[in-house]
């Protein structure tokens, strides 16, 4: 267990290169079952879910060796199609593993996976994909899942909800499948359009990729290739939450501007002033952010792509607990999402949550507190918020926030903030 220990009260000032992005590496690094030569995946960030990715890859057969943040993947030696329970029981991502398992082994076992409890995520629409690409699926009461199939048959598959991990799951299924596969309500997160660039590196034909429909034209094999990891939109958007929250300028490196056009309107409405970096050859390399007052009240709702990500509405909260006039929030994706809100009360904030909506009354000064971080998201909004507030904040069972954030606390000490682990 850890915890970490917050002095706030003080506007931030620095800069830092944003890590790789969590949501795009983790199913990048199941398409290495897929292809039996190597892939080198670079600015891969080092957190516990993409540690335990690893782990789960090299109990199949797969060879992974960390260089830095490089990290080599031999997909040669797959030789297991069960993913062990316990590793499923610590991250939600490992249900990524069925589709390219059916693909390569035509067998898939895994679990009901864990992961943060932000609501009820049922894993439905990615079972109802791999049917229709003709295979057999079983679940039993123990929460034990098992699909299998001799060859998987291009289909179209139709998704009411553009869930963004169901999405992935089918085209790592599909890539491999004889025939042509056609994703009909298909998510249109970076996320998919990353694994769509790295699956087409890697031999896959695939188009409509940010668009809902998305069609996959199955191919014989596939080879290693080697991929960049962009940055981690959601880990940049949180630091400027901070700095929204608590005041002051930073500079993300790294944070990738066109992919964040939303969240940077929602900031401008905020107050802030948020200005792009350039870098060679005139290409966005970053993000600047000034905020020189208390952030204004806003109406919010959270959506999919190319909306306010869900991810960063735990962020939000903590901002709008310090802004002038009352907000209202409303979270559309998850319905568990406003856990976070009992701990910022703790700090002061005037937070009331009805059914999928928070009013948010705002107030000049959050004070410190001892608060528990419940899921990765909300463990960092209650840090965001404990650099706004006056004296010491100590966030417990932080574990939740190492699952998504390489070192929280080396960032908000580059950016001026006082943080500190505290190891039990």
């Amino acid at each position: 267990m850890s915890e970490i220990l917050i002095q706030g009260y003080r506007p931030l000032e620095g800069e830092i290169k944003i890590q790789g992005s969590k949501n795009s590496v983790l199913p990048m690094l199941a398409a290495s079952i897929l292809q039996q030569g190597i892939l080198k995946f670079t600015n891969v960030p080092i957190i516990q879910d993409v540690l335990c990715m690893v782990g789960i890859l090299e109990s199949v057969g797969c060879c992974c060796q960390w260089e830095g943040n490089s990290l080599t993947v031999d997909g040669a030696g797959v030789c297991c199609a069960e993913i062990p329970q316990e590793d499923v029981g610590k991250m939600r991502s490992s249900i990524l593993l069925m589709g390219p398992l059916l693909g390569r082994c035509g067998r898939a076992v895994t679990w009901q996976p864990g992961g943060c409890s932000i609501g009820s995520r049922p894993v439905d629409l990615h079972l109802r994909a791999f049917s229709r690409l003709g295979a057999e699926v079983w679940e039993d009461r123990e929460g034990k899942i098992e699909a299998s199939v001799n060859e998987l048959q291009g289909n179209t598959i139709f998704f009411p909800f553009p869930s963004v991990g169901a999405t992935e799951n089918a085209l790592l299924a599909a890539v491999l499948a004889s025939g042509t596969t056609v994703i009909q309500g298909a998510a249109r997160e970076p996320e998919v359009i990353s694994l769509c660039q790295m699956l087409r590196q890697m031999g896959a034909d695939i188009f409509g990729e940010g668009s809902e429909r998305i069609i996959i034209r199955g191919v014989k094999e596939l080879s290693g290739t080697t991929v960049a990891v962009v940055g981690d939109r959601i880990a940049a958007g949180t630091y400027l939450a901070a700095a929204a929250a608590a005041g002051g300028h930073v500079r993300i490196l790294e944070a990738p501007w066109e992919f964040m056009q939303r969240e940077i309107q929602i900031f401008r409405q905020l107050g802030a002033r948020v200005e792009p970096v350039y870098g060679d050859g005139g290409r966005t390399a970053g993000i600047e952010f000034w905020m020189e007052r208390r952030p204004g009240a806003i109406s919010l709702s959270t959506s999919p792509y190319p909306g306010f990500p869900t991810d960063l509405q735990s962020p939000m909260l903590a901002v709008l607990s310090r802004a002038e006039g009352v907000s209202y929030l409303r979270e559309k994706v998850f319905e568990a999402r406003f856990k976070t809100a009992e701990e910022l009360q703790k700090m002061g904030a005037q937070i009331s949550v009805s059914g999928s909506q928070a009013e948010i009354r705002g107030c000049e000064r959050l004070s410190g507190a001892v608060v528990k971080a419940w899921d990765l998201r909300g463990g960092a909004a209650l840090a965001a918020a404990a650099l706004a507030a006056k004296g010491e904040t100590k966030i417990e069972n932080c574990i939740h926030i190492e699952r998504g954030y390489e070192d929280i606390c080396r960032d908000i000490h580059l950016l001026g903030g006082k943080m500190e682990w505290v190891r039990k």
